[in-house]
């Protein structure tokens, strides 16, 4: 006789540690937040699904339009850190964050991570640490979610609050990512660390009067300090600077990666490309600042 299949429904599984998992909180009411056959749910009542990729979707009312990287700019931008052009940065933050943190087992969340790049490059030289990216991109978050075996992802807007619980982090890293000092220190522990990543002055030089890209801002490093004053201290600041020899198709895409994407139209902007010699020598250059929460 045959019988019914009795076994119960399962909804998507959470791909991250037990550690990150238990930092969640929920982000309508802040309660912390348990899995279900649906997702995630907490005892107030709000519900998240949990996406077949493994990343929680962690965004509460509407998105605006525009925000966050799109299927085809997540795409470059993995076949640009793909091919090791910024591991300088990853390998950076993973050296200062050997030398400040005391956490045998520390919980990093980076936010504002993107897919998951630095994060792994983090997590590979840290064998004890486990972590979190945080972007507002579900296209981000399905490949940081699959990115490393100790870190997860959640989809979540910084400025409308981390679903983190207050001092459930070691470590904040923000590498070329909007900052939300107040929601950083609510989650950092007193003793934890804050990476920002910003690029200097001669970040991508070779490229801004060929292509007309935007000059950095020189007052950057000042408006950063304005940012974070009140709640972070500062520790110590390292310049970073490589040279990368990047094709045409490279090209591109580091300049789709930044703030002048949004004024150099495509077809302008791969004329103006096909112009330079290749492969073309470009700086990478940026600063890499540590910081601890007032108290």
């Amino acid at each position: 006789m045959a019988h019914a299949n009795t076994t119960p429904h399962t909804g998507p599984r959470l791909r991250m540690p037990d550690t990150v998992a238990a930092a969640l909180a929920c982000p309508a009411c802040g309660n912390h937040l348990e899995s279900d056959d649906r997702g995630l749910a907490c005892e107030g009542g709000h519900s998240f699904n949990v996406a077949r990729e493994g990343y929680a979707s962690l965004l509460t009312g509407a998105t605006p339009p525009g925000t966050g990287d799109s299927k085809e700019m997540v795409a470059d931008r993995l076949r640009f850190q793909e091919a090791g052009h910024y591991d300088f940065v990853g390998d950076a933050l993973a050296t200062a964050l050997h030398r400040e943190l005391g956490a045998p087992a520390p919980v990093l969340v980076d936010v504002g991570g993107g897919t998951g790049h630095y994060l792994t490059r983090v997590l590979d030289a840290l064998p004890g640490a486990t972590g979190l990216t945080a972007d507002v991109s579900k296209w981000a978050a399905r490949r940081a979610a699959r990115a490393h075996e100790r870190g997860g992802a959640v989809t979540a807007d910084a400025w409308r609050g981390l679903p983190l619980r207050a001092g459930s982090a070691d470590a904040v890293l923000n590498v070329f990512a909007p900052r939300n000092a107040a929601e950083f220190h609510r989650v950092l522990r007193a003793d934890g660390v804050l990476l920002v990543v910003v690029p200097a002055a001669d970040h991508l030089a070779e490229l801004r009067s060929p292509l007309g890209l935007l000059e950095v801002d020189p007052r950057k490093d000042e408006r950063l300090a304005d940012s974070l004053h009140g709640h972070f201290a500062p520790v110590g600041a390292q310049d970073l600077r490589v040279a990368m020899e990047l094709a045409h198709e490279d090209v591109e895409t580091v300049v789709g990666m930044g703030p002048s994407a949004r004024h150099i139209g495509a077809d302008d902007l791969r004329a103006r490309v096909a112009a330079l010699p290749e492969p073309f020598t470009v700086t990478a250059s940026v600063r890499l600042h540590t910081y601890r929460p007032r108290v």
